[in-house]
């Protein structure tokens, strides 16, 4: 707070409702800020899109306001932004809404008009340097194109890990004028009742003793791994219970969740594995809690927010 007025910082909540990653992001790090003295709590303002009014309106945060925003469509933005010279993702908010700073920003075509007010980005991770295969050719160029201009026109970019913010220095070239920070994030567990287990094991139908993987339903994710540790066990005698949740769609390969269904029934092992798809985040985090422990099988993460869920688990795999 400077002369008793509050910083003012606009949170882009503009993800799609399907990556629940990206979401409880915005959600956990809006909660960290209930840990700050009153007096340098700033204001939030939330910038969301229709589909995700319900998410924002979940956050307890003192000081927030809620803007429900129509965003531009990618593509469409890009190359009217490049027309017009004016980074239209972002620019009628920052004239408007005397901001101090703006985050996460993933689309700067251009750069901003108003150079007072911090332009922070965030980028998850950089797999497709690692695995270009789980990503089409359009979507690979147009995601460079898109890197390098974040890169370009930010004052600072935010990443989650130490690794990902290694591999930013091995594959790019960043300007003098962007500065790297690592911020690690944490999950706020709160409001959960993890007393109802016995409940939850009724509605979905599991036993006891089960092991949970918690992820979306992405090749990447490496669900396959899980199936196939799971048939081993199966011929050593050793009866093991997996639950999954996790929207069962993958977008890049339409036919990825028939292909699982196919090859749990091959290995013989629908008995042992329970596919619960989307759950409540409250059913999620209580079954999280009652796991014999937490699987994470997925090829790469920048970091995850499974994991961080799962810090008041003691076993992590």
């Amino acid at each position: 707070m400077v002369n008793g007025i509050r910083k003012r910082i606009g949170i882009i909540f503009n993800f799609s409702h399907s990556w629940l990653g990206g979401v409880y992001y915005i959600q956990n790090i809006i909660k960290g800020l209930n840990l700050l003295e009153d007096e340098i709590k700033p204001t939030i303002v939330i910038f969301h899109n229709e589909d995700l009014s319900g998410f924002a309106k979940e956050i307890n945060y003192t000081y927030l306001e809620l803007v429900s925003w129509n965003f531009i469509s990618i593509y469409k933005g890009y190359f009217l932004s490049w027309l017009f010279q004016k980074n239209l993702f972002i620019q009628d908010i920052l004239d408007n809404f005397q901001l101090d700073g703006i985050y996460p920003l993933y689309d700067q075509p251009v750069s901003v008009k108003n150079k007072q007010i911090k332009i922070v980005a965030w980028f998850p991770d950089l797999q497709h340097k690692f695995y270009p295969k789980y990503f089409g050719f359009i979507n690979l160029v147009f995601r460079e194109i898109r890197l390098k201009l974040m890169l370009k026109n930010s004052n600072v970019l935010v990443v989650s890990s130490n690794d990902v913010a290694s591999h930013f220095k091995k594959f790019y070239k960043i300007p003098s004028s962007c500065r790297i920070h690592v911020f690690p994030f944490i999950s706020f567990v709160d409001g959960v009742n993890f007393e109802n287990i016995d409940d939850l094991l009724v509605k979905y139908k599991l036993p006891k003793k089960y092991f949970i993987v918690s992820n979306q339903f992405y090749e990447h994710k490496n669900h396959i791994v899980v199936f196939k540790a799971l048939s081993i066990l199966k011929e050593k005698n050793i009866k093991t219970h997996i639950v999954f949740t996790g929207k069962m769609d993958d977008y890049r390969n339409p036919l990825f969740i028939k292909e699982l269904e196919n090859k749990i029934i091959d290995f013989g092992i629908s008995e042992y594995v329970s596919l619960l798809g989307m759950i409540p985040r409250s059913d999620q985090l209580c079954l999280l809690k009652h796991s014999q422990a937490v699987i994470q099988p997925s090829l790469f993460e920048g970091w995850s927010t499974v994991i961080e869920d799962a810090n008041f688990q003691k076993n992590i795999r």
